[in-house]
């Protein structure tokens, strides 16, 4: 039986990735707008982090959860639908997901694979196994993607590949249950002061140190700026906040847009792949290097 979602106050929320960025934002603000909020975490270290943050509200509930495991997924199904207890089920916010940077002609294929499996496929299996949580509450399936789904850059193009795979899926899915009710935003950040341009910049600068001194060679300056890119991103990104509002709008507006973008930049990238020739764009990207 569906159940009307103007029942009983803002009700139930999962949120993946919640242990820093945009996640832990979206996570605090809807656990303080009423929320009860299951954030998926993957260390019990930051779900005890993240209740301190949140005060005394049993609002916000941790939830050890890892989006590549399916076991993991599966428990979270069960335990988040046995404590529902009457309240609405409102909905799923696909947040989770990494950042893997090297040039595409040097990447190890097992890292290709694992961009994909966090930022891919396990937003399917999350969405997959909630579906019928949703389908009965009629609740709202939120994607966290990023403009690097609709314009790839250099050094990021195994994140961009996966942000654009992420723009397939929400579309699919946006239309294959729009007759069921259950209904299917995409968040479109811009560049975000959010931890995982340090963690990418890190392990990418690793990842480009064991593949030998080729890639210096033909990308030493590509590798420049993308240490560059990752501190502008930290010191000049808007704040995981401005996106965590865009999430609540999508899970509570009445009318729900397919897309929200967030920062004047995702604006301006999305304009311009637009109504820009490939050729333009491409210097245009390269011209940011100088």
């Amino acid at each position: 039986m569906l159940e009307r979602s103007g029942d009983a106050g803002p009700g139930v929320v999962v949120v993946t990735g919640a242990s820093t960025g945009i996640g832990k934002a979206a996570a605090l603000l809807l656990a303080r707008s009423g929320y009860v909020v299951y954030a998926g975490v993957r260390r019990e270290a930051d779900g005890a982090a993240l209740t301190r943050e949140a005060g005394d509200s049993a609002q916000l509930r941790p939830l050890m959860l890892d989006v590549t495991d399916v076991t993991h997924i599966c428990e979270a199904v069960t335990h988040v639908q046995s404590e529902l207890r009457g309240r609405p089920f409102r909905g799923l916010v696909n947040n989770a997901g990494i950042a893997v940077a090297a040039p595409l002609e040097f990447i190890p294929i097992e890292d290709l694979r694992q961009q994909f499996e966090v930022n891919v496929v396990g937003q399917v299996a999350m969405s997959q196994a909630f579906l019928p949580l949703l389908r009965r509450h009629r609740g709202r399936l939120v994607f966290v993607g990023s403009v690097s789904g609709l314009v790839s850059t250099r050094m990021l193009g195994a994140y961009a590949a996966s942000k654009f795979a992420l723009e397939a899926v929400a579309d699919a899915f946006r239309r294959e249950l729009r007759p069921h009710g259950v209904r299917v935003c995409l968040v479109e950040p811009g560049r975000i002061s959010t931890p995982i341009w340090d963690k990418s910049l890190a392990e990418g600068m690793e990842r480009l140190g064991a593949m030998g001194p080729q890639v210096r060679d033909y990308y030493g300056d590509l590798i420049e700026e993308l240490v560059e890119g990752a501190r502008q991103a930290t010191v000049n990104g808007a704040s995981p906040d401005a996106v965590a509002q865009a999430v609540k709008r999508a899970l509570s507006a009445r009318r729900t847009r397919t897309r929200y973008f967030v920062g004047a930049d995702a604006h301006v990238v999305n304009v311009l792949r637009r109504v820009v020739s490939d050729p333009l764009l491409d210097r245009l990207i390269s011209a940011t290097r100088r």
